[in-house]
């Protein structure tokens, strides 16, 4: 069980953690992880230590409340663990893992016009970051999209593409212009699939420009080495 909880802390740093705006994304992913743990029924079932006792019926109940303890554990330090720093010391509290998922549904799983607002303002205004590559980038950008239709607002295709275009950085600007009025980019896959394989030309043509002043700065190495040479005689 140490193992596994050190394996899905790991895991879940990796991933974008709840912050507020995220609650749908979120409340899946940790039921699904927690399926696989074996400790799904944490979320809706709490146990209280049986009073002390020496009878068979006794081990078996202390049995059965060790593996919910260790269960729950694990389930409290998978929430934790995937949530923002701010929000992490905020419930760090909460002795058992139901109790904080019931207060997070009540606190996040609503959904209020302040919430849709804030969601929507987020995604009108990404752009992509410095630390992403464009597979993340675009796997952002399709998570809030299915988070606003969780929220009640489904995107148009001309929105999703729209945002795509516009989220771009600044050096895209020509290709910008191109995809802006292609006509066989129809939806949020078409775009995605442009971008993606516009990036990878770019990376390649980065490539050969470094492997190219590589060979030419060697060469211009040897050169000065034989002028030298000739010098000396």
């Amino acid at each position: 069980m140490a193992s596994a909880s050190k394996s899905i802390v790991a895991e879940l740093n990796k991933g974008e953690k709840l912050n507020g705006d995220n609650y749908e994304m979120w409340h899946r992913k940790v039921q699904l992880i927690l399926e696989e743990q074996e400790a799904l029924e944490t979320l809706t079932n709490t146990m209280v230590e049986p009073p002390a006792g020496n009878t068979t019926q006794h081990r078996r109940d202390m049995e059965t409340y060790q593996t919910w303890k260790r269960k729950n554990s694990l389930a409290h330090i998978t929430m934790l663990s995937s949530m923002t720093d701010a929000l992490m010391c905020e419930y760090e509290g909460f002795d058992t893992a139901q109790d904080m998922w019931i207060v997070l549904k009540d606190k996040f799983g609503g959904t209020s016009t302040t919430k849709l607002r804030r969601l929507t303002i987020k995604f009108d205004t990404y752009r992509k970051r410095q630390n992403h590559d464009m597979r993340q980038h675009l796997r952002e950008m399709s998570n809030m999209i299915r988070e606003l239709k969780s929220a009640g607002h489904t995107l148009t295709d001309v929105q999703q593409i729209q945002a795509v275009i516009w989220s771009l950085p600044n050096s895209w600007e020509n290709m910008k212009i191109n995809m802006t009025h292609n006509d066989n980019i129809k939806t949020f896959d078409d775009i995605s699939r442009h971008v993606e394989l516009e990036d990878e030309r770019l990376e390649a043509a980065k490539a050969s420009g470094q492997l190219y002043m590589a060979e030419s700065s060697k060469r211009k190495t040897k050169g000065f080495k034989c002028k030298g040479k000739k010098g000396n005689f």
